[in-house]
C-alpha cells in the first residue's frame, strides 16, 4: 500500500518529538518552548525553540503541514498546472554556545499538488566555525551510510547538489562543509513512493546520533574572546545565505507564512566586520581555505 500524506505526517511530528527530547537532553539547562499556530490560508504547525542553554545559545526544531493556494509564482516557478498544495515537513538549526561545536541544519518535507505530482525533499548540512577534518569526515561517513542503504548513487549525488546549494556566491564560498540536499524525489528512476520515504526516514534518524557525537567531542572545549568573535563573523555568513538564496525561507515568505517560525534559523549574535583578514598560517585562515565546493572530505 502507497504512503499516504497523513502517515507522513504522522513520522514528521514523531520525528520532532524525538529530536527535540534529544536535544534536551544533550543540553542539559534549557527546555523547547512551543508555540502552537494556525495558518489563516489553511494548516499550522509547532514551533519549538531553545534559547540561552548551557550547549545551545538558540535552536529550533520546527514542524509544519500547511495547505491552501499556489501564489501565481510560486506555482510558475514549479511548473505544476494546478495550485492546490500541501506540504509537510520538519526543519531545525542549532546555534551552539561553543565556538568549537558547528551550527547544524535539517530539513525533511513532503510536497503534493492535488491531483497532479508529490516530491519529497530536503537535506542535512553543517557549518563549523572551525572545519577540523576528521569531524566532516565522520559527518559525511554517517551520511553516506544513511545514503548507501537506499541507492550507492545518492551520496555523491546529493553531495554534489548540497555543494551547489549550500554556496554563497557573492563571497565565493561555501556556507560550511556541506552534506546532501535533494528535491523533487518522487516516482522516477525505478524508485516508489514508499522507497523514497523511507530514504527521507533514514535521513531524519540520522540527525540525532550525528550531531549527538560531533557535540559531545566539541562542548567542554576552551575558547578565547578573539575566537568568539570569529563565531560571530561566521554567524554572520549564516544570515546571509539564509537571507540572500534560501528556497525554504522565500517560500514561506510567499506564501504568508509565520514570519517566527521561518526566520528561527537566525542566531542570536550574530557580527559582521569591515574586511576582515585572516593570519596566514591561522585557525581561521585554515577554515576559509575549506570552504569550497567538490572537498572529496570521507577521503581526504
Amino acid at each position: 500500500m502507497q504512503v499516504n500524506k497523513n502517515q507522513i505526517e504522522g513520522f514528521f511530528k514523531d520525528l520532532q518529538d524525538q529530536i527535540c527530547s534529544a536535544l534536551e537532553g544533550i543540553d542539559g539547562k534549557s527546555k523547547f518552548h512551543e508555540d502552537l499556530w494556525q495558518r489563516p490560508q489553511g494548516g499550522g504547525g509547532r514551533t519549538r525553540i531553545i534559547q540561552n542553554g548551557k550547549v545551545f545559545e538558540k535552536g529550533g526544531v520546527n514542524f509544519s503541514a500547511v495547505h491552501g493556494k499556489l501564489p501565481a509564482n510560486i506555482k510558475k516557478a514549479l511548473g505544476v498546472e494546478k495550485d492546490q498544495f500541501y506540504a509537510c515537513g520538519i526543519s531545525i538549526v542549532m546555534h551552539p554556545q561553543n565556538v568549537h561545536v558547528p551550527i547544524i541544519h535539517m530539513n525533511t518535507r513532503y510536497f503534493e499538488i492535488e491531483s497532479e505530482t508529490y516530491w519529497f525533499g530536503g537535506g542535512i548540512d553543517l557549518t563549523p566555525h572551525y572545519i577540523y577534518e576528521d569531524q566532516a569526515r565522520f559527518f559525511h561517513q554517517s551520511l553516506k551510510n544513511a545514503c548507501d542503504k537506499h541507492s550507492t548513487a545518492y551520496y555523491t549525488k546529493f553531495k554534489k547538489w548540497a555543494d551547489d546549494y549550500f554556496y554563497i556566491k557573492h563571497r565565493k564560498e561555501t556556507r560550511g562543509v556541506g552534506g546532501i540536499f535533494f528535491d523533487r524525489l518522487n516516482d522516477a528512476d525505478g524508485f516508489t513512493k514508499n522507497q523514497r520515504f523511507e530514504f527521507v526516514k533514514d535521513v531524519g534518524q540520522a540527525f540525532v546520533p550525528t550531531y549527538s557525537h560531533l557535540v559531545e567531542l566539541n562542548k567542554d572545549k576552551s575558547f578565547s574572546e578573539e575566537q568568539k568573535t570569529w563565531q560571530g563573523l561566521r554567524r554572520g555568513r549564516y544570515v546571509e545565505f539564509n537571507l540572500v538564496y534560501d528556497k525554504g525561507t522565500k517560500f514561506g515568505l510567499d506564501t504568508d507564512g509565520r514570519i517566527e517560525s521561518i526566520l528561527m534559523s537566525l542566531p542570536q549574535q550574530a557580527r559582521w566586520h569591515y574586511n576582515v583578514q585572516t593570519k596566514a598560517g591561522s585557525e581561521e585562515s585554515k577554515t576559509l581555505g575549506l570552504l569550497k565546493k567538490d572537498i572529496d572530505w570521507i577521503n581526504m
